[in-house]
Parts: C-alpha cells; sequence; structure tokens
C-alpha cells in the first residue's frame, strides 16, 4: 500500500530533531519521512528510533547529499573513496534505524555539469560503475536498497534521463539497484514523463519515488497531469513511496548546486498540509 511523506530538506537542514520534526509530519498527514543524510554528527539513531515509536510515523528510505567531496566518479581517487565510505556509512545507519532504501545522485556530486570529451565521458563511466559496484555489494549484503536518480541536465552532466539511468543500472548488474524517480527532474528531461516511468518500471526498478511539483513547491499546484501519473505508477505495480521532496534556502550541502535561492510555499508546513491529501487523492 501507497505510503505518503516529506523529505527532510524542506522543513530543516541538517535534520537533527526527530521528535519534533516527526510529531509535525504526523499531524499533517504524513505516514513515512525520508531523512536526507546531510551530516551524520547531528543524527541520533537511538533518538530516531524513540520518535518512530512515539509517532508511528516510519523511515523506510533515506536519501544522500552528494557534494563535491563525496563524488565516487571524480577523477580524484581519495574523494572517490570518501564516497564510497559515505554511502556504505549510509547502509550502516539504515540498519541502525531499519531503512530499507538509500536515495539520490549516488553516481555524482550535485551540481557537477561542465562539457566533456568522449574520453572524459568514458572515463567518468568507467569510476561512476566501479565505485558503485562496491557500494551495491555492501548494500547488499546488509538488506538495503540503493535508488538512483536522474537529475536534470543543470544539476549533473552524469545522468539526466531514465534511459541513461537504465544502462547504469545495468552496468552495475545487482539487482538491489535501481531508481528513484522524481518528477521535477522529469519535467525537465524527459519528452513523455509516464512513458519513462512505464520504461523504469518494467522490470520493477522504481525503489522510490519524488512527487514534486514543477517548481519544487507543493504537489498539486502545479502544471503536471497528477492522474495520468498516478494512473502510470499504478500500472507498473508501484505501491511503495510517494515523498514530497521541496527544500529551504539552508540546505547548505546542495542549496547553490540545485538552485535553492527562495522559498517555495508561503510555508514549510504548507507543502506537506496541502500535498500529502493531494497525492493521497490519487491513490483513493
Amino acid at each position: 500500500m501507497m505510503q505518503y511523506g516529506m523529505n527532510s530538506l524542506a522543513w530543516q537542514s541538517p535534520f537533527s530533531d526527530p521528535a519534533g520534526i516527526f510529531a509535525k509530519a504526523k499531524a499533517l498527514g504524513c505516514d513515512i519521512f525520508e531523512i536526507a543524510i546531510e551530516d551524520f554528527a547531528t543524527l541520533d539513531a537511538d533518538a530516531i528510533n524513540r520518535a518512530m515509536e512515539d509517532t508511528g510515523i516510519r523511515v523506510y528510505t533515506v536519501c544522500g547529499a552528494h557534494g563535491e567531496t563525496r563524488d565516487v566518479s571524480s577523477d580524484d581517487q581519495e574523494i572517490r573513496e570518501a564516497g564510497v565510505r559515505y554511502i556504505k556509512d549510509m547502509v550502516d545507519f539504515c540498519n541502525k534505524i531499519g531503512a530499507l532504501v538509500i536515495a539520490g545522485p549516488a553516481y555524482s556530486a550535485v551540481g557537477k555539469a561542465r562539457q566533456q570529451t568522449p574520453e572524459e565521458v568514458q572515463r567518468k563511466w568507467d569510476l561512476g560503475v566501479e565505485s558503485l559496484k562496491a557500494c551495491a555489494d555492501y548494500a547488499g549484503e546488509h538488506g538495503v536498497k540503493l535508488a538512483l536518480e536522474p537529475l536534470n541536465r543543470f544539476e549533473t552532466d552524469f545522468i539526466n534521463t531514465v534511459d541513461q539511468g537504465l544502462e547504469l543500472i545495468s552496468r552495475i548488474g545487482y539487482d538491489n539497484v535501481g531508481f528513484l524517480l522524481d518528477s521535477f527532474h522529469m519535467n525537465v528531461e524527459e519528452n513523455d514523463i509516464c512513458g519513462a516511468i512505464l520504461r523504469a518500471g518494467t522490470e520493477s526498478k522504481i525503489f522510490d519515488f519524488h512527487a514534486c511539483a514543477n517548481d519544487r513547491g507543493t504537489p498539486g499546484k502545479d502544471n503536471f497531469d497528477w492522474e495520468a501519473i498516478a494512473a502510470t505508477l499504478r500500472k507498473v505495480g508501484y505501491d511503495d513511496y510517494l515523498v514530497i521532496e521541496s527544500f529551504t534556502p539552508d540546505c547548505v550541502e546542495i542549496a547553490k548546486a540545485a538552485s535553492v535561492w527562495r522559498p517555495f510555499s508561503e510555508s514549510p508546513e504548507a507543502i506537506a498540509r496541502d500535498g500529502i491529501p493531494f497525492l493521497k487523492s490519487l491513490f483513493a
């Protein structure tokens, strides 16, 4: 059964207040909450587990904050190793709180977008695949899935479309590697959003879905055909997680890379207040 929730980047960055945030999420109709793991120093697994127990909110998915020092396809070996270590640390953290999926653009650094020679493109693919194989192997041993997110062309020069994502997933070659699909990014890069969802869902490779407005604000207050998107998700049998991802300008790790210059609603809470009931109505 589909479950609905928020990503922490809409309300707090870095995430550090599970009791208060989960209580707010519950009051605003969320079933689940997705934690952006920006800084492990601000995260307390025991506090998160207590907050889940107290509120009934579950954390099944976390997302990575892949800045330039966590780039698994970097030419710099030390940076690649730091990126792999970061993903493995996220796997360990998932095991502490019972999360099942690590989502995000783990293949590169957000904001890394530049012209490249064919040789540079090939090296990027080779290094990224090599790194993500190691991550997928470790995640699989610990019962965690990796959901790779295609980003729009302004935020990455690597994986922009579902078809590119399918190639990357195929090259990695692990069953626990699939997609996080994000409607905001698909709106920029896919000629047919529903067709892209169909291609991603053919082999049940959708592990997470970010239901984002075209301006990264409130779903339903945008220009998307949400009825068609919902029908397509049903057609491919996806019924796991619908997460609203928005941002505050305070999300230091990726605000500049994602061009987060302004608030996207009258208040951070309004995104959930209006967006969660709208999404639930689509699957009623």
